[in-house]
């Protein structure tokens, strides 16, 4: 019988010894929870998309509670999560700019194709076959990694090319990080006038190959009259810090290819 009682004995007493260590360890060690961390987070969307550039709504709300990201942090919620979280941190929310997604090329139909790609509706698989199906190694490729990603619904695929609903689109980047050319980013919506384009081949190379691409021609350049566009590696891009909206880059493009945020259209 006493075989059986040692160990018994013994384990039981190791368990209580761990046990109180435990509680021990948790009363020396405990961190006191603030409150408002738990109001911050039901203020945000619960998207947990990443556009906040955290990992998701949690890691948001830390890092603004520490200071380390503004009220307006998250793209999703927008003015509403930005007053909400002013409110309960006791600042001022500020003018809050809402952001959206612009897919930086118009080619689609206009582009010339160097192959009829027949596998996989998938932007990333097609580049991966000879380069994707387009002689523009810049354009968008148009098989809807982009819509697939999109969790408003807010962006489609339209004559062969990638195009944003601003009403829809929250700016939670999740178009950027699956289109394999990188042609997509996250703006202003304030700033209304876009270069549709991302090729930096010379002018005389693009031609061939798309109808409607930038070809460094400097007329957009040459017209502004705050100096808010230049080119580049023959592609022209704005400098919105001057830009003063004037649409003069967009009235002298001989492509069509600087364009209103309100022109969605492609032809």
């Amino acid at each position: 019988m006493q075989t059986f009682v040692f160990p018994v004995l013994i384990l039981g007493g190791l368990g209580l010894f761990f046990g109180l260590l435990l509680a021990l360890g948790s009363k020396i060690f405990h961190v006191d929870k603030d409150p408002r961390l738990e109001q911050i987070v039901e203020a945000l969307p619960g998207a947990n998309c990443g556009g906040c550039g955290f990992s998701g709504c949690s890691a948001c709300a830390n890092a603004i509670l520490r200071g380390d990201a503004p009220v307006s942090a998250c793209p999703v919620g927008g003015a509403k999560s930005a007053d909400a979280i002013a409110a309960v941190l006791g600042v001022e929310a500020g003018n809050t700019v809402r952001m959206v997604a612009h897919v930086n090329c118009r080619g689609g139909i206009n582009a010339k194709r160097k192959y009829e790609y027949e596998g996989l509706e998938d932007c990333l698989a097609a580049s991966r076959v000879a380069g994707g199906p387009l002689e523009c190694p810049y354009g968008c490729l148009g098989l809807g990694s982009c819509t697939k990603a999109c969790p408003y619904d807010a962006i489609h695929v339209v004559n062969g090319v990638a195009v944003v609903d601003a009403e829809k689109c929250r700016a939670c980047g999740k178009c950027v990080a699956a289109c394999p050319r990188h042609i997509i980013s996250v703006v202003r919506e304030t700033e209304d006038v876009f270069v549709s384009c991302s090729s930096h081949q010379k002018g005389g190379d693009l031609r061939k190959i798309c109808n409607i691409g930038c070809i460094g021609c400097m007329l957009c350049q040459r017209n502004c009259p705050v100096g808010a566009i230049t080119v580049s590696d023959n592609l022209a891009s704005i400098d919105y810090e001057k830009c003063i909206h004037c649409g003069k880059c967009a009235e002298v493009c001989p492509r069509k290819l600087i364009v209103k945020a309100s022109d969605s259209v492609i032809e």
